[in-house]
């Protein structure tokens, strides 16, 4: 596969690589993105890079929480002037309104009735209006005894550039007030499950994969090797402990304070955190850039 320049900045901006590192990684794996970024860490030559960072879509997440239940919805648009659109803005609040009342899934969201019509017949209704392709991309539906919600980046009550959801089981006094503090750590942190217990298993080998490979490799360079026992029962099991501490959760440290777990901050409290929900507009997606000169004299072409 041919390596372009436009990969290679893209790996470059995803992992904060030297050009000709982010060049190298592409050719030793025939251009496959996902395996650049993990040659580049093996070598120690990126950063741990998520594909939540290379996000370029635009909209709103609109979320919403009543009687232990709680939603957020991304409706998409193609830019970020209409995501400061009023007409828009209703249109995400209704959207996640009707999710609350009856959204179970994305399929039965657009199904559901918003003003005498199907939610889908509604935004193709703001798309005509507005002039500008939309999407309702996804639902998330979190239910538990104690629902908070969070907007983080609000374009006005309710919706924002990232929504977050947290269940939490214990006083509803108490949950309430933390609550808000923990879905404030997720919006920052932007965690990859729960718990260990909860985390895919395929991250879990990929990253014991990119460890393994990397401890042997600077072992194998040092001038003073350790015994490969040291290796594999000592510094890659404790790699994966950082590893797991850093993107689950319970095992982060409380950005409030530090000092503390997440999840101890939580048994401190008098509270459980049973589940949560972080919805980044965009995330997950690629929108191809363009030029804007470029993109001008198009508009003057046509």
């Amino acid at each position: 596969m041919t390596v372009t320049a436009q990969m290679v900045k893209e790996l470059r901006e995803s992992t904060g690589a030297g050009m000709m590192d982010a060049k190298k990684a592409l050719v030793e794996v025939n251009g496959d993105m996902e395996a650049a970024v993990d040659w580049l860490r093996t070598k120690g030559l990126a950063k741990a890079a998520k594909k939540a960072d290379r996000v370029a879509a635009e909209g709103l997440v609109g979320v919403a929480v009543s009687n232990g239940r709680g939603v957020a919805v991304e409706i998409n648009s193609e830019t970020d002037f209409v995501a400061k659109n009023t007409d828009f803005q209703s249109l995400v609040r209704e959207v996640t309104k009707v999710a609350l009342e009856t959204g179970e899934t994305i399929e039965v969201l657009k199904a559901s009735h918003l003003n005498g019509e199907p939610v889908e017949t509604a935004i193709n209704g703001a798309i005509a209006r507005i002039g500008e392709n939309m999407t309702l991309r996804r639902m998330h539906v979190l239910e538990g005894s104690t629902v908070v919600s969070y907007v983080h980046n609000a374009a006005t009550e309710g919706m924002g550039k990232i929504g977050v959801l947290v269940a939490l089981n214990g006083p509803a006094e108490a949950a309430q007030a933390i609550g808000k503090q923990f879905a404030m750590h997720i919006a920052a942190t932007s965690p990859l499950s729960l718990s260990e217990a909860s985390l895919d298993p395929s991250v879990l080998e990929r990253e014991l994969a990119v460890q393994t490979a990397k401890a042997l490799e600077e072992n194998a360079a040092s001038a003073k090797p350790k015994p490969d026992a040291v290796i594999h029962n000592n510094i890659i099991p404790g790699r994966m402990k950082r590893f797991l501490s850093e993107n689950t959760l319970l095992g982060q440290q409380f950005v409030i304070n530090p000092d503390v777990t997440v999840e101890q901050a939580a048994k401190d409290a008098g509270v459980e955190i049973t589940g949560y929900a972080r919805v980044a507009v965009g995330e997950g997606i690629e929108k191809e850039k363009e030029d804007f000169a470029a993109e001008v004299a198009k508009m003057v072409q046509a």
